[in-house]
């Protein structure tokens, strides 16, 4: 059992002040340690991407390996730089891995961008499969610097607000964050003023009046205490979601090609479709929690009807329009790419 298991309660408590998780410092291993991958990303531990995906993979590996391998957690930006930062942290060998927003830098990962379109996701776990399935038959190229471990998406995003959104009209003018460039064109086709920034800052913009509201999941919510700071939430019906966000855990490209041929078989047996989909569980897990959470509190969920959602989804049809347009221009087939998506998310949500 890794560290974090033992000292994430402790960590907890005392609000993270200590300098890091070091995986291996105190347990002993049957077999001298000969590799410590340093793991850099900006959550707490105890959100459910760490807790439910990082620590059971870091897990998975120390045990495959026998205990050769072991992973230092740096979490909520430890090692320093932006979240934005992460994915070059990574691919120049300053820290060994990272996970990461793949939005945090527009215009990176245009390919990786359909899975942002608006209308595409069902739930957190099948999208994430159909999204590692995607990135692995049409965009390992924009992650040629770095061993990709899993890519994954969070469960569908909704408006968390300081007064309600019951219809498409509500939303003119209303300053909302968005988390990436497609997510903040899609607020401003629908008629918001759309503010990017990174998650860390919507507790405080929220708090302040810089924003109105947040486009982020229910298991989001829970770390910003989101249900605190407003008392009305947005859903739509219909099995697709209003829009997700991408995420990508990857690895030093020398770090890895450093290991000798049996550690990089234990990455690789960790790496690809079935992690995606763990990390995609855990999403929906605290889905489910974090809008139970809002239920106790008493706040307002307004559940868009079939007719609304249908208005939403033909208003935000610009968005995708404008995307093909511009992968277009690009020299990228962009009407391949989504039906492509498209096809994967239906597969995987029909197993």
């Amino acid at each position: 059992m890794l560290v974090p298991r033992i000292w994430g309660p402790l960590m907890f408590a005392r609000r993270f002040a200590t300098v890091a998780l070091v995986c291996a410092a105190l347990l002993p291993s049957a077999n001298a340690q000969e590799v410590t991958l340093r793991l850099h990303q900006f959550l707490p531990m105890t959100d459910s991407v760490p807790r439910e995906g990082l620590i059971p993979w870091a897990e998975a590996i120390e045990a495959e390996s026998e205990g050769r391998i072991q992973i230092e957690f740096y979490p909520s930006m430890m090692l320093g730089g932006a979240p934005a930062d992460l994915f070059s942290q990574a691919q120049d060998g300053a820290v060994d891995l990272i996970w990461t927003v793949l939005g945090y830098t527009p215009g990176r990962f245009p390919k990786s961008e359909v899975f942002e379109m608006p209308f595409l996701v069902t739930n957190a776990e099948d999208t994430s499969r159909a999204f590692q399935r995607y990135v692995e038959d049409n965009a390992m190229d924009e992650f040629s610097g770095v061993k990709l471990i899993a890519v994954h998406t969070h469960g569908p995003g909704l408006f968390h607000s300081n007064r309600p959104i019951t219809a498409l009209e509500d939303l003119a003018g209303m300053k909302i964050r968005g988390g990436s460039r497609v997510i903040s064109s899609m607020l401003a086709d629908l008629g918001a003023e759309a503010i990017g920034m990174p998650v860390p800052e919507v507790p405080e913009s929220l708090s302040r009046g810089v924003i109105d509201g947040a486009t982020i999941p229910w298991q989001v919510t829970l770390a910003l205490r989101t249900s605190e700071l407003v008392t009305n939430h947005t859903e739509f019906s219909g099995d697709h979601g209003f829009y997700t966000q991408t995420f990508a855990f990857v690895m030093n490209r020398a770090a890895y090609e450093g290991l000798p041929d049996d550690l990089k078989a234990v990455i690789d047996a960790n790496s690809g479709v079935e992690w995606a989909g763990r990390f995609g569980a855990a999403n929906d897990v605290d889905d489910l929690v974090g809008r139970q959470e809002a239920v106790d509190a008493g706040n307002t969920i307004v559940v868009l009807d079939d007719g609304e959602t249908a208005r939403w989804r033909a208003a935000a049809q610009v968005t995708i329009d404008n995307w093909l347009t511009e992968m277009d221009a690009a020299g990228l087939d962009g009407a391949a790419l989504y039906e492509s998506a498209q096809a994967l998310v239906a597969e995987e949500s029909a197993r």
